[in-house]
């Protein structure tokens, strides 16, 4: 079991332990767009309830292809260059499984998803991390350096990126499309959170020169649409890659879901403008948890996407590490959150002493913890 998924298990246990507010774990406490809702219900009343072949059914599968080229001008081959997976997890899973070798190296950006390291042990590689610091949380040419290997094989690329929250911009993208071409590495893009954007632009890595032949991309309905539970994703990108991704497939879940992924191609061919909505309307919620816990005495590290937002405890009297305050908090301000180190290589790194929270809940939920985060604060002196 993985150092975060003990930690997650724990936060939650503690969390109906004490009656502490979670604001842990990225899932939003409120339903998504009523109308894709509804479109399950009518799958379901429609007879779609059986085993979905294995690539998806044919109505997402096309939804897919029509987003990238609506977004970012990458035509696919829904047949062969786009298979559907149980959430963007098993897709990670899939092209993992199916690409790396024994021996392989693989770059991750660290702090790092930790799906990303165990899938990489299982399949007998090692994960090299590329280290960013925070505040800024950015990819610096030393770090890739020091992180690649003769046996470097792989990038597994995350923006906007889970935990820090960071959206990468071109000249790191264009830094790391370098570096790709340059050692021939194949890249594994997780873009689950390419439309929760509040600050800057997403880039899609496979738009950039040369990156269209050896990226295979991964997202899902589940963050942009807050339909987390639903776990349909998918990959696309050159169909030898995307082949990969369906071979283990069928070997892991096969097809299901079958309801949820005609559902989540009405999702798909609904207006952007709902996309828009939903990242102003959590930008707006970052601003009100960042706001508050700034004027409360927190040091608050920016954020530019995704469901998170980071703060530096190093300044707090009394506070040893992150892991430390984050079992501390549920008992003493009733707020539970995670320790950013579980997401990194080195526990004792540059991210010992940043906390990690999850700002997609209800404005009332948030001005609550904020309040308790501020009155716990307080009192530390």
């Amino acid at each position: 079991m993985s150092t975060e998924t003990t930690i997650f298990t724990r936060m939650s246990a503690l969390a109906e332990e004490t009656g502490a507010l979670n604001l842990g774990q990225g899932f939003p406490d409120e339903d998504g767009p009523a109308e894709v809702v509804e479109a399950a219900v009518d799958a379901l009343r429609a007879g779609h309830n059986q085993y979905a072949p294995l690539p998806g059914v044919a109505p997402l599968r096309e939804a897919i292809a029509e987003h990238q080229l609506r977004h970012y001008g990458i035509a696919l081959d829904p047949a062969t260059q786009v298979q559907v997976t149980f959430g963007a997890t098993e897709a990670l899973a899939g092209a993992i499984l199916g690409i790396v070798e024994p021996g392989d190296d693989v770059l991750a950006l660290d702090p790092t998803y930790d799906a990303y390291a165990a899938l990489v042990a299982r399949a007998g590689g090692r994960l090299r991390p590329i280290v960013m610091r925070p505040p800024a949380w950015r990819v610096e040419r030393e770090a890739i350096e020091a992180a690649l290997t003769p046996a470097t094989r792989v990038l597994i690329l995350n923006t906007p990126h889970n935990p820090t929250g960071r959206v990468l911009d071109r000249s790191e993208l264009e830094l790391l499309a370098e570096v790709a071409r340059e050692h021939d590495l194949i890249v594994i893009t997780d873009e689950v959170y390419e439309h929760l954007v509040f600050d800057g632009r997403h880039i899609a890595a496979a738009t950039l020169p040369g990156m269209g032949a050896r990226t295979l991309t991964i997202s899902s309905i589940g963050k942009s649409y807050g339909l987390t539970g639903w776990k349909t994703g998918w990959a696309t990108g050159p169909a030898e890659l995307v082949g990969r991704v369906r071979g283990v497939k069928q070997f892991l879940t096969f097809g299901g879901g079958t309801p949820f992924q005609h559902a989540s191609a009405v999702a798909l061919r609904l207006p952007d403008r709902l996309l828009h909505e939903a990242a102003a309307t959590l930008a707006a919620k970052r601003d009100r948890l960042s706001g508050a816990l700034s004027a409360g005495g927190f040091d608050v590290l920016h954020t530019s996407g995704t469901y998170f937002l980071s703060v530096d405890a190093s300044e707090i009297p009394g506070v040893g590490d992150a892991l430390e305050l984050c079992l501390r908090l549920p008992h003493e301000a009733g707020v539970v959150a995670i320790p950013m180190s579980v997401f990194t290589a080195d526990p004792d790194g540059p991210a010992r002493s940043i906390v990690r929270l999850a700002f997609c809940k209800r404005d009332e939920v948030l001005d609550e913890a904020a309040e308790r985060l501020v009155a716990w604060r307080a009192e530390q002196g």
